[in-house]
């Protein structure tokens, strides 16, 4: 019996120290401090970019079947990366805030966003798709976390897993064409730091093969036969829901 109970006592102490029900994942070091992948449209010149101001100054993808995706980094006075097929996308502590403009194919496309200060974590990034027809910017992911003047914590990062698990289908944006789903993330710290010193988090990006029609606040968006049916019936990327986050 007493066996028993230290067993269930492991248990309950373990389940604890994960956040309830908060999903866990591997956490390796950080990548280089260093941007690698092509990078495109006018904004961006000998690997970096400038933010746009309006989503027509990014322009549109040259290649059939690509969309143009914004990722912006910041604002925090900490290192971020990003990593997808083909790029790493770094934002140093010199510049609060960092954009970098992706063609993605459609199909699935593993994320994730690294954040590592001992001190304690400040996070932020926005995922926007840029339509091409609509000149319009889709808020495809939204996350932050102690950004842009605190740092993160456990108890913002539930409060997150909350919020994601009420976008209906993975959509953020009903307007637009992507699909964000398997948010995960982990977490370390120091014995002597009650906040995260490291964060890992990963995503699925799901880029459908349609063209949005209607620009992002669009209040039919998501109604009627359009875009949803389109979604459910035949227009998935391969191996949508097969595919976990990078390991």
């Amino acid at each position: 019996m007493a066996t028993r109970q230290l067993l269930v006592l492991a248990s309950v102490l373990a389940t604890a120290a994960c956040g309830g029900d908060r999903k866990m994942i591997k956490i390796g070091p950080p990548p280089a401090k260093a941007t690698t992948g092509a990078l495109v449209g006018p904004l961006c010149k000998d690997g970096a970019c400038t933010c746009m101001t309006s989503p027509e100054e990014a322009g549109v993808p040259e290649g059939a079947g690509l969309k143009r995706f914004e990722f912006r980094l910041g604002p925090t006075p900490h290192d971020l990366w990003v990593t997808l097929p083909g790029h790493v996308l770094y934002k140093s502590p010199e510049r609060p805030t960092m954009c970098f403009y992706v063609d993605l194919p459609t199909g699935t496309h593993p994320i994730e966003l690294r954040a590592s200060q001992q001190s304690g974590v400040s996070a932020a990034i926005a995922i926007s798709e840029l339509g091409a027809t609509t000149r319009s910017a889709y808020a495809t992911f939204r996350f932050s976390c102690g950004s842009p003047g605190g740092v993160c914590s456990f108890e913002e990062l539930d409060d997150k897993k909350a919020a994601y698990a009420d976008a209906k289908m993975g959509v953020h944006d009903p307007c637009g064409s992507t699909k964000v789903k398997q948010v995960i993330w982990d977490t370390s710290r120091s014995p002597d730091n009650p906040v995260p010193g490291e964060l890992a988090m990963r995503l699925n990006l799901h880029v459908y093969k349609f063209v949005p029609e209607k620009p992002s606040g669009d209040a039919t968006c998501g109604k009627g036969e359009g875009r949803s049916r389109r979604i459910e019936e035949n227009e998935a990327p391969a191996g949508e829901d097969a595919t976990p986050p990078v390991p």
